[in-house]
């Protein structure tokens, strides 16, 4: 197709800015469209109501001719409807579908686990494949046949299975193209087999072949399978899970088959939320010429999570799901060597019990030095990366991460794991990079760790050294639009092949 052609994309998510969140893959969903709309494209999204989405304050409502839809699920006949609005406060209008079920979706307060219970929904595959037939439903009742359909991780990885399968005789689809993101391999889909029957598709495709992987339905691998293209958020995270099958629960020889269909793009960042010059959540704003102003934030910082405060000691921070893929077992090992040096440390996330009440003990052993706050806090994380001088990210494996990427731009030296999109985004202090922008470390055990925070504490104390570092990390450009423009053109090949 011409270059200049402009698409039709329906980006289809589980998760979405800010209507509901529980990490990036929100953002995401989010920003990329944005970004796209702004090229000239036409997108529209498609995400579940969820319980927790506040239907009066977004403006949520009904749409006549996309009410009383009927969808099979094995023998179970299940009524759907979808309602409409638009991303709120963006330059231009994307529209939101959202699909509606009482039973799936909108009486449950959480996405995916169920919080009283701590274990994943029983019945996520009845409500994903709900989710994932309903968006082609809805499509068609619409008359609107996208170009593209990009799909994100397990919940919505049977469309492009779905598409090349159960509709692969409408002619309403003939031209239709998929693209499959996967934000995280770890979580998959996987399923007992009985989760075939339900998605409609022919018994040929229950094999390991397509659909089953080590005797279980597998989402994931059937979106892999059949998506056009496939994606991962860093080109970093896609060579390592090539290589190290154990990062993809065994998929590296589906994801190896794609060949030149299978690549990396870095995710982005809307700067009209994370900007520290605009930035409405933090104390003080500043930029690269007023760094003075960044020390307001601190000072707001270590006060409010009940600390004392001295600029001459640096504060380190975390920011993270508590879960030992984000390296938070590496850092609990090395929490004790940690609290003997001269630096305040604090912590905000949610996560394994264990951990919540290691840090919880831990804040009240060493209440002069280490203070959490175990949930999930937006403003408080504005502030956080406003207010520290340095952030810890010592991640076993990390797809892209995006925290790094806000340290950087908030003039908060990152301290990170040489890993997936870490290294791909953070320049380690060595002789062959001239401008670096943070610390990396690539032995994944706490020595490696203490070790980078004493040489952060020595750049600390050297005003010079710090301010360059700090600097170099604020230049760093990880606008969306670069990252629109790389996903267009995946589009385009697409398109053509």
């Amino acid at each position: 197709m011409a270059p200049g052609k402009k698409y039709k994309i329906l980006f289809v998510t589980s998760e979405l800015f800010p209507f509901v969140k529980t990490g990036g893959l929100a953002d995401v969903s989010s920003s990329l469209p944005q970004e796209l709309t702004e090229l000239g494209h036409e997108v529209r999204i498609v995400v579940p109501r969820y319980g927790a989405i506040d239907t009066r304050k977004y403006k949520i409502h009904d749409v006549v001719r996309l009410k009383d839809f009927k969808i099979s699920l094995g023998a179970r006949s299940v009524n759907f409807s979808v309602k409409s609005s638009f991303l709120p406060v963006t330059k231009n209008r994307v529209q939101v579908y959202f699909l509606d079920n009482e039973e799936y979706f909108g009486n449950r307060k959480s996405l995916y686990v169920d919080v009283q219970k701590s274990y994943w929904y029983m019945d996520n595959h009845e409500r994903f494949t709900l989710f994932s037939r309903g968006v082609l439903e809805l499509v068609k009742k619409l008359g609107w046949a996208p170009d593209i359909i990009h799909a994100n991780d397990w919940q919505t990885a049977l469309v492009p299975a779905l598409i090349k399968t159960v509709y692969k005789e409408d002619e309403f689809f003939s031209r239709v193209k998929s693209v499959l993101t996967v934000h995280n391999f770890l979580y998959g889909g996987e399923f007992i087999t009985y989760a075939f029957e339900i998605t409609g598709m022919p018994d040929e495709y229950r094999s390991e072949k397509y659909t089953i992987h080590n005797g279980k339905m597998n989402f994931l691998k059937a979106g892999v399978i059949f998506a056009d293209h496939v994606t991962t958020v860093s080109p970093g995270y896609r060579d390592e899970v090539l290589a190290d099958p154990s990062l993809t629960g065994g998929l590296d020889g589906a994801l190896r088959a794609k060949g030149d269909a299978f690549t990396g793009v870095i995710n982005g960042i809307d700067r009209s939320v994370w900007n520290p010059a605009t930035d409405k959540l933090i104390v003080k704003n500043y930029d690269i010429r007023s760094l003075d102003s960044k020390y307001a934030n601190k000072k707001n910082l270590i006060e409010r999570f009940g600390l004392t405060y001295d600029n001459s000691i640096p504060v380190f921070s975390v920011i993270s799901r508590l879960y030992n893929y984000k390296g938070i077992d590496l850092f609990a090992k090395a929490l004790p060597d940690l609290l003997k040096l001269n630096i305040q440390i604090v912590l905000l996330g949610t996560g394994d019990t264990e951990y919540h009440a290691l840090f919880e003990e831990t804040a009240r052993k060493h209440s002069a030095k280490f203070a959490c706050y175990l949930g999930f806090n937006d403003e408080l994380a504005h502030l956080i990366e406003a207010g520290s001088d340095f952030y810890l990210m010592p991640s076993k494996t990390e797809p892209c991460g995006l925290n790094q990427m806000y340290s950087l731009l908030y003039g908060t030296v990152p301290i990170v794991r040489k890993t997936g999109g870490l290294k791909d985004t953070v320049i380690g202090i060595d002789k062959s990079n001239p401008n670096p922008t943070g610390l990396v470390f690539e032995e994944y055990t706490p020595a490696a760790l203490v070790g980078q925070v004493k040489i952060a504490i020595e750049i600390f104390n050297r005003k010079d050294a710090m301010t360059a570092l700090i600097k170099n990390g604020m230049r760093s450009d990880f606008s969306w639009q670069l990252s629109a423009k790389k996903y267009a053109d995946l589009y385009r090949r697409v398109s053509a092949g």
